[in-house]
């Protein structure tokens, strides 16, 4: 029998990232440090570099929440917008390697950094220096080769399950251990495809009007992994 489904509202949660809730571990420990250590860093500009779901982003964020400092996206930086950009003593910029940075820009801003003695925080995915070998700027992929980087690595086993809990807190949902040990053994082993599993969950189970369980979970990813094969009750 087809289950009942009704249309999820898409209902906007809050992801927190404030500094409580942000749980450290063995690969973000120097990350952590950098940030507790403000000002007192060893060159006006660092960089935070690790993949998707690392932690990058709430480091990040824990910094312009206890300093009020601007943190805005690098795509979104123009050379009009840096004097404003870095109106206060430190900035933070984050995913400095996606599409469509504007050179100009990055290479005004570190000037102005320089200029001002200010601070400048860069996060991004890959390594500076692929970056820079990608950039027509010599003098900025220059700059960018001689940024400081603190590594924030994936997260261990442990901390993996502690950020699967707090994702579904931010949910207002209390995982039982049946579903938490399914849903870990079975996901990639990152913060990033985590995040996007539990709401993937969490919305099927609004949808279908069910409490999310380990036997929910198991349809919802059968069927993620095989689409179009019928949502049949009791197949699990």
């Amino acid at each position: 029998m087809i289950e009942p489904r009704q249309l999820p509202l898409d209902l906007p949660h809050r992801e927190s990232r404030a500094r409580a809730d942000f749980l450290p571990g063995p690969g973000t420990e120097r990350a952590l440090a950098l940030i507790e250590r403000y000002p007192h860093w060893p060159a006006r500009v660092v960089a935070l570099v690790g993949p998707p779901g690392s932690g990058k982003s709430h480091l990040a964020a824990i910094l312009a929440e206890e300093t009020g400092a601007r943190r805005i996206e690098a795509a979104a930086l123009t050379p009009e917008g840096v004097p404003e950009a870095l109106a206060g003593d430190l900035l933070v910029l984050e995913d400095i390697d996606a599409p469509g940075i504007d050179e100009a820009a990055l290479f005004h801003l570190l000037n102005l950094v320089a200029e001002k003695d200010a601070r400048l925080l860069l996060t991004a995915r890959e390594p500076l220096a692929a970056l820079a070998a990608r950039l027509s700027t010599r003098d900025l992929a220059s700059r960018l080769r001689a940024v400081p980087v603190v590594p924030v690595e994936a997260p261990d086993d442990a901390l993996l399950a502690a950020v699967a809990l707090k994702l579904f807190a931010d949910r207002q949902i209390a995982p039982d251990e049946a579903l938490l040990s399914f849903l870990l053994a079975r996901v990639e082993r990152s913060v990033h495809a985590l995040r996007d599993i539990v709401a993937e969950l969490d919305r099927e189970a609004l949808a279908r009007k069910r409490p999310l369980t380990r036997a929910l979970a198991a349809q919802i990813l059968k069927l993620r992994q095989s689409p179009g094969v019928n949502d049949e009750e009791g197949a699990f």
